[in-house]
This record gives C-alpha cells, structure tokens and sequence, in this order.
C-alpha cells in the first residue's frame, strides 16, 4: 500500500506538543469535545484488519476495561482494536466519519491499555473534507486525498498518550487513523470543535446548546460520577453514566456546569432532563446566562437569572418556558450556568432558541 500523507503547513510549521497524561483533562476538557466520540453518532466507515479485537471499540465512551484470562475464538479478549500480526503493509486503518457536521482537530489521544506486547509501536492520523456522498471512495484503501493532521508518533505499553497539535483552521469531516505496522490500541480520541451548519433563517428555533452545534460545557465544579460533557449529547441518555453526576454533599451545598453556546442566541425554551436519575436527581435546578465573550466566573455578578430554583424530579424531562422564564425576551446569551441545589446527577439540558446574529 502506498503511503499517502499530505503534510499541511501547519503541521510542517508547528510543533506538536506531547501532553502528560495528568495535563489531558486541563489541556482540552475546557474548549474542545471528541469529535469522534460514539454517542455523538460518529460511525466507522472501514478498516484494514479487525481479526483480534473491533475496530468500534475504538470510540467507546467509557475507559477501557480488562478481562485477565478471558479468551474468545480469536485469541484473548481485549477491550480495543487489534489486527493480525506480521501486517503485509506499511500499516492498519479505521477511517471515521465525524459525529458532526465538520470539525477542527486541536488534539489527538491514543490509549493503548492492557496492550502490552501486542501495542501498536506507531501512530498517525490523516483527515479530509468532504461531502457524504463520496464515502465510497474514502472508505477504499486506495482514496488519495488524505492530509496529515498527526504525523508519525511513537507509542508505548498499556498508557494513554496526547498530543497538542498546532493551530489548525482547516476543518474536516473524515479522520483515518493509522498504526504502524500493525498491534492494538484501546482507545483513540479526537479533540478539537465544532464547524457547525446552522439553520440560515434566524427566526428558525434549535437547541443553541447542542455538542452538535457547537455548544461545549467548558466548567464544573464537580464531575466525580458523570462528565458535563455529556449533558450537551443528542437524545436522552442511555444509562445513569450517560449524563452528568456529582458526589454526594452535606450541608448548604451547590453543583454548577458552565455551557458556551454554539452561537449567540435568544433564549426561549430550557429542558432539563434526569433521565435514569432516579434516587439522585436534584433537588431543584436554576439557570444563568451571560453574554457572549470571555465566560464570566462562575460566582461572577455578570450572570443573569433566566430561571428561579424549580424543584425536580427521578427520570423526567422538565421543560420550562414562557412566564416561568425570565430576562429572555430581546436579550442576546453566550452562556449559560446550569446549577443543581444542592447536587444530584443530570442527563441533558437543551436550550432552545433563535439566532441572533
């Protein structure tokens, strides 16, 4: 197989900056989601090899588990993607469809957990831009639009590894991941943001909150159980892991998730929903706003009220509108504050409105 990799100027230009596993989180919880995260509708469109372990394994929200003397027709069972040995060709491939419109790439991690032996040595990562009908070409081994956005990086035994990639404005809409020459990989991640298509009529209403038009819970106080990222996902979460769930308190007590809005909008319509959260659903819920900018603190004065505590209750979307909302009418947001009193776990919140710009 021929390798094909166009290098970007940015990538020729920048430095790729390895990020120390207790840095992951800082480095890109706050401004970017996983692109290609599986609840996010992400979707593998082919592969090289898959003989040991899946190739959808890749994107499995959760963190990879072990099962120590498990064995499959296969070989041993392992909680990842992992191909034949002694690979013929230069490397092994998944190429990915984004869960989302476009998306520009800031991050790259690789997780190769419990592979120890059998990792893979190598990893690069290529992406285009292109529309849906051409899948059946990109899909094919032998598509030659690929750009790299990871050149070649080394990879270690059973560890997660993060690279911080320079400035990329380009977006794409398809990723090929590529392990050199052959071995297993856990987990890979895609961080970077949303390029969103958002409805050109600006009295259209749509959910200004939504991963997947751009929106990103940028800060928590707390997410011991269930990460703030998944309050922005599509539909309603699957489980009580899906949504997001701090520890247990005592005493006068708050929990806060801040959320950027995928675009400056008029708030019209919140739902909040505890789906699944049946004994640890909040007591009430309160939204804020801001405007657009820099987030504002969270216990800044330039959040507004948009709704007074509400009580709750187990596994139900609560939708809260008209007179129950308040400094909405005419007042562009960029933010929004979800506060849970006095702590609890959330599936989604949704905040419907238009554009204002």
């Amino acid at each position: 197989m021929e390798i094909h990799a166009e290098s970007l100027d940015t990538v020729n230009n920048g430095q790729v900056k390895a990020i120390p596993v207790e840095d992951i989180q800082s480095t890109f919880g706050s401004n970017s989601i996983d692109l290609i995260s599986k609840p996010l509708g992400s979707r593998i469109l082919s592969f090289s090899d898959e003989w040991f372990a899946a190739a959808e394994n890749l994107t499995t929200p959760t963190a990879p588990i072990r099962k120590p003397g498990v064995f499959v027709f296969s070989g041993a069972w392992y909680d990842g993607w992992e191909t034949r040995r002694h690979n013929p060709e230069p490397f092994d491939w998944v190429v990915f469809r984004l869960g989302v419109a476009s998306g520009r790439v800031k991050g790259v991690e690789i997780d190769t957990a419990f592979f120890n032996g059998n990792h893979a040595p190598e990893v690069a990562v290529q992406g285009c831009f292109a529309s849906d009908d051409r899948e059946g070409e990109i899909k094919s081994k032998d598509f030659k639009e690929w750009e790299t956005i990871l050149p070649i990086q080394e990879c270690g035994p059973s560890q997660r590894h993060a690279w911080l990639l320079p400035s990329i404005t380009k977006p794409y809409t398809h990723i090929r991941l590529q392990m050199f020459p052959d071995g297993g990989i856990a987990r890979f991640r895609l961080y970077g943001d949303v390029q969103a298509v958002l409805p050109k009529d600006t009295s259209a209403v749509f959910d200004l909150a939504a991963t997947v038009n751009g929106g990103v819970a940028i800060q928590c106080s707390d997410q011991h159980f269930g990460t703030k990222d998944n309050l922005l996902l599509p539909g309603r979460g699957k489980d009580m892991g899906d949504g997001w769930e701090t520890k247990r308190t005592r005493g006068e007590h708050i929990d806060w998730c801040i959320i950027r809005l995928g675009t400056t909008g008029y708030i019209s319509k919140l739902l909040i929903d505890t789906a699944h959260f049946r004994g640890n659903f909040p007591q009430k819920v309160q939204v804020f706003a801001a405007e657009a900018g820099e987030a504002p603190a969270h216990d800044s004065s330039k959040w507004t009220e948009i709704l007074s505590p509400q009580k709750t209750g187990p596994d139900f979307e609560h939708v809260y509108e008209g007179d129950v909302l308040k400094e909405v009418q005419g007042k562009p947001y960029g933010y929004v504050k979800l506060v849970m009193i006095p702590d609890g776990g959330i599936s989604r919140i949704k905040v419907f409105g238009s554009k204002a710009v």
